[in-house]
């Protein structure tokens, strides 16, 4: 015997309308590990052995690849505080030195190194959202733990411009 667990799924149409209702589900006490996003195209394609035409086709597939969804602000957060957390540590191993160049140098190199870090993450989730829109919307899985917390998350979701709105049964 096989357990299961329930799951809301919805499809946006931006990228922002699917931010705003994983807020909504947050301020509604949903926690961020219940959600998550369908993975890249090559990672479908790895898994299944086959590329998905439109995203419908993954919403109700058990073993379509999933990846954790990361909100607008956690991706900022990612983008932004590496960059003068790296220059401040390098700046930091040059503390003592009793020349400031070296200190400058290991803050900048710091410095671009976060940036990179930044942009990578923000290229790889700007190539998501686009091949995923362009075969029909951005699916969201929302883990529920019983019958009124899926309540809440479809109703949330279709308050939220999300289509295909619906739950099913998952067995692990």
């Amino acid at each position: 015997m096989s357990a299961t667990y329930r799951e809301a799924v919805a499809v946006f149409d931006t990228a922002e309308a699917l931010d705003a209702a994983v807020f909504a589900l947050e301020t509604h006490g949903f926690d961020r590990a219940a959600f998550s996003l369908l993975a890249s195209e090559e990672a479908v394609e790895q898994k299944l052995g086959h590329r998905y035409q439109l995203v419908k086709e993954m919403e109700d597939n058990p073993a379509a690849p999933r990846d954790t969804f990361y909100s607008r602000i956690s991706r900022l957060e990612a983008t932004y505080l590496p960059a003068p957390a790296l220059a401040a540590i390098g700046g930091l191993m040059f503390a003592g030195a009793t020349v400031a160049l070296p200190a400058v140098i290991a803050a900048g190199g710091g410095f671009l190194l976060g940036a990179a870090m930044g942009g990578l993450i923000h290229h790889h989730h700007a190539a998501r959202v686009k091949e995923q829109l362009e075969r029909g919307g951005l699916v969201l899985w929302v883990g529920v733990r019983d019958a009124a917390q899926e309540e809440k998350a479809l109703q949330i979701l279709r308050e939220h411009s999300a289509h295909d709105v619906h739950a099913h049964e998952v067995q692990l």
